[in-house]
């Protein structure tokens, strides 16, 4: 199933399917108000929108309509729970080498995560919001899982049971910020402003055999004014699989239904595939020529991420945002 939110409805959104092709889109009231509805009692609810989309799918459902992403919020226009993880640790040993740090040996094999603000999703279409050049506006090309109640302790494989959706997303950050932030020895806040999600999240099952072992096995399309800027595929160099984050993060918690599970950075040690932010571009410059080069982002730039399947179908639907200086 492919599920999205309108921005109608209330703060939470109108809960939608979508067919794969994303060009039709079918209110379901009578199933489930809103996405975070569904997550909260899926098991009841899954079947019934299952039954729903293979109407849907076939063009018997008459009150179908024609879908318009724009008219999208994220799918969880808020969510109870954002948490980011770092699972290519490659791209995090990147720019440490950059700045001439090593990499703590801790880093390959227990995850790095943090908990970020969920209480105001960006719309795939939404403006990227410029305060100040000085912040230094970067997008990050992200893959998240949504799930449903996650039992405290459970083990990677249960975990994974827990995956009722995947998405993409621009994962904001103002690389300026950052170091600062860090030094204080407590984590993000201020250089990780909202993120953007592409409008439509899907079921594992729509994936096929792209989704294995936790990983999904496409590549992250990253476009900056109409330019391609990487396509780093997903599942390679994931240190950490989803259901290994996912069993990290339950070790002495429990997770509420439509929790988000963001990978990271999406980075591949084959450097040919170019990469999914700019902090990484310039990160390689100056390896190998001493300087960063690439600017960060600036009033008026574009910034499209997507990813197809091999049939060559967007999933989700691409987000596109234009920086605008605020």
């Amino acid at each position: 199933m492919k599920l999205a939110s309108l921005r109608e409805g209330g703060r939470d959104g109108t809960l939608v399917l979508v067919n794969r092709e994303l060009t039709h889109a079918l209110r379901v009231p009578q199933i489930a108000p809103t996405l975070q509805a569904a997550l909260d009692d899926w098991q009841r609810v899954a079947p019934r929108l299952a039954e729903a989309a293979a109407l849907l799918e076939r063009g018997a459902a008459p009150a179908s309509f024609a879908f318009n992403p724009r008219a999208c919020a994220a799918p969880l226009p808020r969510a109870y729970q954002w948490v980011d993880a770092s699972a290519y640790v490659n791209h995090v040993e990147l720019v440490r080498r950059a700045r001439g740090a090593e990499l703590p040996a801790s880093y390959w094999h227990e995850p790095l995560v943090y908990q970020g603000g969920s209480d105001d999703m960006l719309a795939a279409h939404d403006p990227l919001p410029l305060l100040d050049c000085a912040y230094g506006l970067d997008f990050e090309a992200e893959l998240a899982v949504i799930t449903d109640d996650v039992p405290q302790g459970v083990d990677r494989e249960t975990a994974l049971g827990h995956v009722r959706l995947l998405t993409i997303l621009n994962d904001v950050s103002l690389r300026h910020l950052i170091p600062g932030e860090l030094a204080k020895g407590f984590g993000f806040y201020q250089s990780k402003p909202a993120s953007a999600f592409a409008p439509v999240a899907v079921t594992p099952d729509e994936l096929g055999a792209a989704w294995q072992g936790g990983k999904l096995h496409l590549p992250m399309v990253c476009d900056l004014n109409g330019q391609r800027f990487g396509a780093p595929d997903c599942g390679d160099d994931m240190t950490f699989d989803f259901g290994q984050l996912l069993a990290h993060l339950t070790l002495t918690r429990r997770l509420g239904a439509g929790t988000v599970l963001g990978s990271g950075t999406v980075s591949n040690y084959d450097r040919s595939r170019g990469s999914a932010c700019i902090a990484e571009r310039r990160m390689l410059e100056i390896l190998n020529n001493g300087a960063a080069q690439t600017p960060f982002l600036a009033a008026g730039d574009v910034v499209r991420i997507e990813m197809r399947d091999d049939a060559g179908r967007s999933l989700f639907g691409a987000i596109e945002q234009t920086v605008v200086q605020i």
